[in-house]
């Protein structure tokens, strides 16, 4: 069962993808929201690709996008990329979406080489983002259970094909790949193709698969957005374990690799470790007293999580929405970067009531169905990955050491100065582009422009001279945030337009945007620089940075533009240093 849950202002529609049908998607794929942002979309296919424009439109309003669509007429993929002059380059897609159906491939004796080739030459013209799918598998039964040994079979080409578009992803970041493979795995063929349609109307995909594999799309293309899912929030009794610690104690709670249910809380707590891993935060939030949760964790030998994977602990007997705010205040990341998991329905229901833009999935009644149905709902997918995201959760942790060490001092100031903070300015290089890349992507808040770089764009700034860049890390006597803040400055004339200025949100209030300002402006004067332009492009979740220029002393030119004078700004205060 997918469930979406969408916050809209102060209305919360809840949608299971499993009920939502063609019928409804194409109802709604003529509503056209105002409020919502546009994304441009291209689609092309080797099949009739109507209905899956029709399901992209009507997912679209589920997601909260109004969506132009390009729609290549059939099998014009070629065509399409490599002609300079043609529709889709004039079109300008955010996103373009490429299907090429293992269907249309059963006749092909060189598959693998054939895509490949193809693949690599669409890279080599097409510069803008590509959501391509890979191909879900079709057994011809003409080489039976051999055709896992022999190259010339379509099973073998089909799987060695998957394999090798992985790989091409992984060395392309502007290449995502939506796994139909994976979700046919889950649904069944029967499911995903009809034949009787195919006849009839020569289209590849059955409109009983058009919600789920659309909802995928969009899952994509919101990580690619910065939008996505940062941390989980856990209740303890009878969800990460069996039973109730205050009650039962811990030697007696149901966890354990045995058989029967404690084998599977074992499960999804290994689970929730590999996001962890991953990158994503942990977080609990329990009715419970402190020390009889906490010592579960130190005592129990079949816990898999541990204290150490926690970044905030929050075990005490208040309302959970408020608890949730507090950990939110500690993490400092959006409401909607939460994930909800608790095995209690009226819990559930209180924070959706309070706390509409968290995400609450249902959960089965049975926590052995938990991992099936929390797969398919596919709640944190990513555009990115780094290995500075493995230290996600202790940055989280000290975050959270710092937010309490704020609240002993009722001058902001002097708390600052305790921090110690040096900050490290550097541009951008090989080492420091995939971070600079990752950030860009995922910093919402405060962007001030809400530009999203790839790491080829980026390297192309770093060898332009028409460009100035800055990356920022900053450290405290409490640890290493790393990389925090970019500002890519482009030059024109006398004057630098802050192409973009994009922070993480771990910072704010930190002294870190004076920082900035102060080591943009050196290099200003450095360089000759008489004026300073910057721009506040608004959307629905930068609003913190509203005031931003005005506040740092910029003079408003109108229309979202701001101007500072060089000769005439005097540096601003900031308990930073720079390190040597």
């Amino acid at each position: 069962m997918v469930i979406i849950y969408i916050y809209m202002g102060v209305r919360k529609t809840i949608l299971n993808i499993n009920t939502m049908n063609f019928n409804h998607l194409k109802k709604l794929s003529k509503q056209n929201n105002k409020d919502f942002p546009v994304i441009r979309i291209a689609l092309l296919g080797d099949t009739a690709t109507q209905l899956l424009a029709t399901a992209i439109r009507g997912m679209g309003q589920v997601r909260n996008f109004n969506i132009d669509l390009f729609e290549a007429d059939f099998n014009q993929i070629e065509m399409q990329f490599f002609d300079k002059n043609s529709e889709l380059y004039n079109f300008n897609a955010d996103f373009a979406i490429v299907f090429q159906s293992s269907h249309k491939s059963l006749n092909k004796t060189d598959l693998l080489n054939d895509r490949l080739n193809f693949i690599n030459s669409i890279l080599e013209v097409y510069k803008g983002k590509i959501i391509y799918f890979n191909y879900a598998e079709i057994d011809d039964s003409v080489w039976g259970c051999f055709a896992n040994k022999t190259q010339n079979s379509i099973l073998n080409q089909l799987r060695r094909l998957n394999v090798a578009l992985m790989d091409l992803a992984t060395e392309n970041p502007n290449l995502h790949i939506l796994d139909i493979a994976s979700i046919q795995n889950k649904y069944g063929r029967n499911f995903m193709f009809s034949p009787a349609i195919y006849a009839s109307t020569e289209m590849v995909l059955s409109i009983d698969c058009l919600p789920i594999i659309t909802s995928r799309i969009f899952d994509i293309i919101c990580a690619s957005r910065g939008n996505f899912k940062k941390c989980v929030v856990l209740d303890l009794d009878n969800t990460l374990w069996g039973g109730i610690a205050g009650d039962d104690g811990w030697e007696n709670l149901k966890l354990g690799h045995g058989l029967g249910i404690g084998k599977i809380f074992v499960e999804f707590q290994e689970w929730l470790k590999k996001l962890k891993e991953r990158g994503i935060i942990l977080a609990v939030c329990s009715k419970n007293s402190e020390d009889i949760a906490k010592e579960v964790f130190e005592r129990h030998p079949e816990m898999v999580l541990k204290l150490d994977d926690i970044s905030v602990f929050v075990a005490n007997w208040e309302n959970k929405a408020d608890n949730i705010c507090y950990i939110q205040q500690m993490l400092n990341i959006g409401f909607d970067s939460f994930v909800f998991l608790d095995d209690n329905p009226a819990e559930r229901e209180i924070v959706r009531q309070n706390l509409p833009a968290v995400c609450v999935p249902e959960l089965p009644r049975d926590p052995a169905e938990w991992l099936e149905f929390l797969y398919g709902e596919n709640l944190f997918e990513t555009a990115s990955y780094s290995e500075l995201d493995k230290n996600r959760t202790e940055q989280y942790k000290i975050q959270a050491k710092r937010e309490e060490a704020r609240g002993k001092f009722t001058n902001e100031s002097d708390f600052l100065e305790t921090l110690e903070m040096e900050c490290e300015t550097a541009g951008f290089t090989k080492f420091n582009i995939p971070r600079v890349a990752q950030l860009s992507q995922r910093s919402n808040q405060f962007n001030l422009r809400t530009v999203r770089y790839t790491e080829t764009e980026l390297e192309g700034l770093s060898n332009d001279d028409n460009y100035k860049n800055f990356a920022f890390s900053l450290k405290d006597k409490f640890g290493d945030n790393g990389l925090i803040a970019v500002v890519v400055l482009q030059k024109q004339g006398k004057k630098l337009f802050i192409e973009n200025w994009f922070m993480s949100c771990r910072v704010l209030k930190r002294g870190m945007e004076n920082f900035t300002l102060n080591t943009i402006v050196k290099y200003a004067k450095e360089s000759n620089f008489e004026e300073i332009i910057g721009e506040y492009l608004p959307t629905a979740k930068n609003k913190i940075v509203e005031n931003h220029y005005q506040d740092l002393g910029f003079a408003s030119l109108g229309n979202g533009k701001f101007e500072l004078k060089v000769c005439d700004y005097a540096k601003r205060e900031c308990f930073i240093g720079e390190a040597i």
